[in-house]
């Protein structure tokens, strides 16, 4: 499949690439398809792109909560992750959402809906967990802790 996408031109995406959502999206639920792109050329970098299939112009910014919480584990109730199948841990990706607002020190990961692939069938669902007392927030300010990082 050849995409147009708004952030890295035409791709061609890999049936095997394609992570679908059944539920969709928080607040796009009719975008069901979609594929992880990143630079190669950096595959460490801390953010990466979640790009819908169905709407090439709609690509999020999302990366791997460890990065910036490194005790990030939400409970999540297993009749929440039923459509995804049967969950291998060692084959679960955990992602969140990036806000990169103008000013890249407002940048913020949400805790609270993570990004649940299961990457053996590529079915993967976005949740609200419990913000277990606000551990969880929705807005968790990440720009200093991405620098520290870089600086490693």
């Amino acid at each position: 499949m050849v995409v147009e996408t708004r952030v890295f031109g035409t791709v061609e995406i890999n049936d095997e690439k394609i992570i679908t959502f059944p539920g969709g999206i928080i607040g796009f639920p009719d975008l069901k398809q979609f594929t992880l792109l990143y630079d190669e050329t950096k595959p460490q970098a801390a953010i990466k792109w979640l790009q819908s299939l169905d709407e090439p112009v709609f690509a999020m910014p999302v990366m791997d909560p460890l990065v910036v919480k490194a005790d990030y584990d939400p409970m999540v109730e297993d009749e929440l992750l039923k459509p995804l199948g049967e969950l291998n841990p060692e084959e679960i990706l955990v992602l969140v959402t990036v806000s990169v607002p103008s000013d890249l020190t407002q940048m913020t990961v949400n805790l609270q809906a993570p990004i649940i692939v299961n990457a053996e069938n590529r079915k993967a669902g976005q949740l609200i967990v419990d913000n277990n007392g606000g551990e969880y927030p929705v807005k968790f300010p990440i720009y200093d802790i991405i620098q520290k990082n870089k600086e490693r």
